[in-house]
């Protein structure tokens, strides 16, 4: 092929490429804030990037997730001291009239007429009322327990997305950094071809593989902008809002060995605690419906005026309520109340079985990214490294394919990228054990 049909070739590629990059560059715009993908970008966010716990200081504060729990929690303060109260009082006002409906008929003319005033208090068995506010109490508890849920729920999100967000800069900068490399590449292989050591088709190839980045670029945009929505919403911003930078992260540390990390999973976790409420409420509920035996009361007292030169009337009632058909109310009620301890007693250890299978998974993918991490930092990563420089070397002389350093141009974007993910599930996987057991991990 002769080398002007190569440079019409080469300029129509060129003019390909060119008009891929400013159409994906207006859609990077518009997608994600004026984000370009390029090195002074993400030097310039690094001066306005935010601590990930300042976010999820900002997240309890204003999250509008957890809203809704807190004022449920608040709600359920409120009911122990109302069903531990006697009932209201009844007052009652009553006039029996003689000859005729009117008003104060017969008042003067018979010994029948009489006005009544007189008040009325049901009284519960000594104890139902206790048993009620400790049941209202532990549905409270339980409450807060579902609150602190939802704080640490709330708190693993923001984390998440936080370092989800990390990784997916890193990636947009290697990336960038990649393309930069395909383009000295390309120029390289130009040159080759040139004087006959390189084929068109290396120079095709690398216009392909510049095109490729662009498009993963526009991905990685994409997925970043989405987390951006999804972050500003747990926050409680607006979608409009600017954008949320997350700094460079250093690796927490976490020394908890299993046997630690399985007892305070299973004694500390939200979903443990609260189920542990709810037994405690079940046990209550037993020890109503067996009281439910017992007749609760009710006192009355009238006083009755009569007509003039009569004796006025003063009447006190005792009343009871017999549980007269316990066996379709009060023994089904029983039978209901154990079966309700028992399934009780079924969610709570099953919510500690799950905490602590929860926490072991992410103690183990712990340790796994470390090793990992360490694999890509002392090995992986310098030996890529050194290959493409090696290779590169080896292509300008002709010693090795342009495969070869494709190749190996590849490889060093893939090691970091896998480094950097496995750094973020590291991350991920802390937060997702303090959610568990809280903070102190």
């Amino acid at each position: 092929m002769s080398y002007d049909i190569y440079r019409i070739r080469k300029r129509v590629a060129r003019l390909i490429v060119a008009v891929v990059v400013a159409s994906m560059a207006a859609s990077g715009a518009a997608l994600a804030s004026g984000d370009n993908g390029d090195k002074p970008e993400s030097a310039a966010a690094a001066n306005h990037a935010q601590p990930i716990e300042a976010l999820v200081a900002e997240a309890m504060r204003a999250s509008p997730l957890l809203t809704a729990s807190r004022g449920h929690y608040q709600a359920l303060n409120k009911v122990a001291s109302q069903v531990s109260t006697l009932p209201d009082p009844e007052i009652t006002l009553q006039q029996l009239t003689v000859g005729g409906p009117k008003p104060f008929e017969g008042y003067e003319t018979s010994d029948f007429y009489y006005t009544g005033f007189g008040a009325s208090q049901d009284i519960p068995w000594p104890g139902k009322l206790r048993l009620r506010g400790e049941q209202a109490t532990h549905d409270a508890l339980a409450g807060a327990e579902d609150y602190e849920s939802a704080r640490r729920t709330v708190a693993e999100k923001v984390r998440e997305n936080a370092f989800e967000l990390y990784f997916l800069a890193k990636r947009r900068d290697l990336l960038a950094d990649t393309r930069e490399r395909l383009t000295q590449i390309e120029k390289i292989t130009e040159d080759q071809y040139r004087f006959g050591k390189a084929q068109n088709q290396d120079v095709i190839k690398a216009q392909l593989e510049m095109t490729s980045i662009l498009k993963d670029i526009e991905m990685t945009r994409d997925d970043i902008a989405e987390r951006q929505a999804t972050l500003k919403s747990i926050l409680g911003r607006e979608p409009s809002s600017a954008d949320i930078e997350i700094g460079d992260i250093q690796p927490q540390t976490f020394k908890m060995d299993r046997a630690q990390l399985r007892e305070i999973a299973s004694d500390r976790a939200p979903d443990v605690l609260m189920a542990r409420h709810l037994e405690a409420k079940s046990e209550t509920e037993l020890r109503m419906a067996k009281e439910d035996y017992i007749p609760d009361f009710s006192l009355s007292y009238m006083y009755q005026k009569t007509g003039p030169g009569m004796r006025d009337y003063y009447m006190l009632t005792l009343g009871a309520k017999v549980p007269l058909y316990f066996w379709r109310k009060q023994k089904p009620a029983i039978e209901q109340a154990v079966l309700e301890k028992q399934a009780a007693g079924d969610r709570m250890r099953q919510s500690m079985l799950d905490a602590t299978a929860e926490a072991e998974r992410n103690r183990v993918a712990i340790a796994t990214q470390d090793r990992i991490l360490t694999i890509y930092r002392d090995g992986l990563i310098p030996q890529s490294r050194a290959t493409l420089e090696s290779a590169l070397a080896a292509y300008r002389t002709g010693q090795v394919d342009f495969q070869t350093l494709l190749s190996a141009t590849l490889d060093v974007l893939n090691t970091a990228e896998s480094y950097y993910r496995a750094m973020a599930d590291r991350e991920i996987a802390i937060a997702r054990i303090k959610q568990i057991i809280g903070e102190q991990s």
